[in-house]
């Protein structure tokens, strides 16, 4: 497991300027995932987008943890639909020509 592709808390923190009890909670509730490495707690790189999707929706909009889970998950839903959509279209014209 390479530590290259891995961001420690701590930095968030800085970066974000939130406590390290944020990310816990976001941790406990199952938004993010918390790897520990070499006794210090990481997140992986890949979570970073929707990290900061979840930042923004909690400093900026006040909302608590349980209303950027259903967020998320609306946002996920809409994205599905919209690809979805896009497949339906893309049969619809081998009919139209």
């Amino acid at each position: 497991m390479s530590t290259e592709t891995y961001i420690p808390i701590e930095t968030l923190c800085t970066f974000y300027k939130v406590e390290t009890s944020f990310f816990h909670g976001l941790n406990d509730y199952g938004l993010i995932e918390i790897t520990t490495i070499e006794t210090s707690p990481c997140i992986h790189q890949k979570q970073i987008k929707n990290l900061e999707s979840i930042v923004r929706l909690h400093q900026d909009l006040h909302i608590n943890f349980e209303g950027i889970d259903t967020i998320l998950n609306l946002l996920d839903k809409i994205h599905d639909l919209q690809n979805e959509l896009a497949a339906t279209k893309n049969r619809l014209r081998i009919f139209e020509d």
